[in-house]
């Protein structure tokens, strides 16, 4: 295993940041290519524990000659995001300098102006060259992991159509309850990657790219920093990479991928029509009805029509669920993945800032 370091200049005089990169060189020149990174969101680091086990395993794998194609991993991708608190609270989700999400702005180029992401790059701010850097190292792959976990949350991923269903090997071997199929219309870390390849050439769009993968996976929420839990993802991925003739010596998953894989339209985002403190009555992993009851938002506590009834607008399978038991109005309560589209108005991308 290589450890190097990309030093990433501060934005202020005597500040610098390093970012830790570990890479595994393959035996054999035409295996895919991987990329893992972990805490883009800095405070996310259920996939910080599962790249740390996974590391163990390569390690021997690597002794052993077994490890076929590179494999680069960044298991912390963030140390800027990683070193903003405020009040004692870890900001790592928004950057305190620019106010926008660690996890959006990435730039959107053809796989051909690869090269162009690092030239000149210390005329960036430090957190755009943490970008640049990121995204030139994942271009370089075939296989693009980008490891996040969500609030209170079952195991899920953002695919992008143009992945799937080729990319149903990875959800079965991490166990995903449920994939949600992305359009590729954002400038987030996985939506990046894939723009370069689709657009290979530019103008010309490609919407089936075999042989290639980019995704976003929540590693369920972020209290879920847990030994077993890790050990137990780091298996999972481990038999992925061996599915996908990157390492040798890992049995494939046992079963195939039964969760739903629904697009993004289908998915019920349940908010808080007024702030108040939120009861629910219903947890992640429970499939709902129309009509069932949700939460109730305590508005005005001891007066007469002091709460709100949230009930849920068809069936489902109950995704995530916010840890705040405080919440504001039109905050996010709750995420449904559905079968049929929601009556809700969503523009093009991600589902959330």
């Amino acid at each position: 295993m290589d450890v190097s370091e990309i030093i990433i200049p501060g934005d202020t005089p005597g500040t610098e940041w390093r970012l830790p990169v570990l890479r595994f060189t393959g035996r054999d020149p035409k295996a895919p290519k991987t990329y893992i990174q972990a805490a883009l969101h800095a405070g996310e680091l259920p996939g910080t524990a599962l790249l740390h086990f996974l590391c163990e395993r390569l390690r021997q794998a690597e002794s052993e000659g077994k490890i076929a194609g590179d494999i680069t991993i960044v298991p912390q991708a963030n140390p800027i995001g990683a070193a903003q608190s405020h009040f004692g609270e870890l900001q790592g989700r928004f950057d305190l300098g620019s106010r926008t999400n660690f996890n959006r702005d990435f730039p959107l180029i053809s796989i051909a102006d690869r090269a162009e992401l690092v030239e000149d790059v210390d005329d960036y701010p430090a957190i755009d060259r943490l970008k640049r850097q990121l995204l030139h190292m994942a271009l370089g792959a075939d296989l693009v992991l980008d490891l996040h976990c969500d609030d209170e949350s079952l195991q899920y991923a953002y695919i992008d159509e143009a992945f799937w269903p080729e990319a149903a090997d990875l959800a079965a071997a991490l166990d995903m309850k449920a994939v949600l199929l992305s359009d590729g219309e954002s400038s987030a870390f996985e939506e990046a990657v894939g723009f370069a390849w689709k657009y290979q050439i530019p103008g010309e769009r490609r919407s089936w790219l075999p042989g290639k993968l980019s995704v976003t996976v929540e590693l369920r929420g972020k209290r879920d920093v847990d030994p077993v839990l890790a050990k137990k993802d780091a298996g999972g991925l481990w038999r992925f990479l061996g599915a996908r003739g990157i390492v040798s010596g890992a049995m494939a998953p046992a079963a195939a991928f039964a969760g739903p894989a629904v697009p993004l339209d289908n998915v019920e985002i349940i908010r808080a029509p007024e702030g108040g403190a939120v009861l629910f009555h219903r947890s992640i992993g429970e499939r709902i009805a129309a009509g069932d009851l949700l939460a109730t938002i305590v508005t005005r506590p001891g007066q007469p029509s002091g709460s709100i009834d949230l009930h849920a607008p068809q069936d489902g399978l109950i995704l995530t669920r916010t840890s705040d038991r405080l919440v504001r109005r039109r905050g996010d309560l709750m995420k449904i993945a559905c079968d049929n589209p929601s009556k809700a108005s969503r523009k093009a991308g991600t589902l959330e800032n």
